[in-house]
């Protein structure tokens, strides 16, 4: 059986909407667009060496997936690139039917089923990066094992948060937690 973990930035009132740029994901007046630009450096390096230096396939969401391909395919040649490039990705999409970055596969069919079967089979760790709403499906139907989280020192007030429609859930233990120099807290809870 494999292992499901999401990996997300969020803000400390709980906010995962548009970390990147302002224009990433505008979705209900949200104009607090890329808060977590300021600390990439030290974070992009905190999550390379501790949720990226292992084998592993991704899960998306229509919209990350778009986002993602838009952009990987054709970054500089650098590790995570050739990471993710190399990686399976798995998209749960009914708009999308043709996936151009390498490795794409459409969940075809119920998604929840799909992703059941998909942890299901043999392979290394499922890997959720963004994909909001996804997420929300996902802890809904209680198919999540561990979160990566990065929670940054922004208050958004308002946009799409991580907990936002999942219900409760619980059973998770703290695995590791470690602050970054701008003051970005890495935190992996798991099962």
């Amino acid at each position: 059986m494999r292992k499901l973990a999401i990996l997300t930035f969020v803000t400390m009132d709980g906010v995962m909407q548009s970390p990147s740029s302002p224009d990433e994901d505008r979705s209900g007046g949200f104009k607090a667009g890329g808060w977590a630009a300021p600390f990439w450096q030290d974070v992009m390096e905190q999550v390379q060496r501790e949720a990226m230096n292992e084998t592993y396939d991704m899960l998306f969401g229509r919209k990350t997936y778009q986002l993602f391909a838009g952009h990987w395919p054709e970054a500089e040649d650098s590790t995570p690139a050739r990471i993710m490039n190399a990686a399976r990705k798995y998209v749960a999409t009914t708009t999308i039917d043709e996936l151009t970055w390498s490795n794409s596969q459409k969940l075809s069919g119920d998604p929840v089923s799909a992703i059941r079967r998909l942890k299901a089979s043999t392979g290394p760790l499922l890997q959720v990066h963004g994909s909001w709403q996804l997420i929300q499906l996902l802890a809904r139907h209680d198919l999540i094992d561990e979160f990566r989280l990065w929670t940054f020192p922004v208050v958004a007030g308002s946009g799409k948060r991580l907990f936002q429609e999942t219900g409760a859930l619980s059973g998770f233990t703290l695995k590791k937690l470690e602050a970054t120099q701008s003051g970005v807290v890495m935190s992996i809870y798991e099962r």
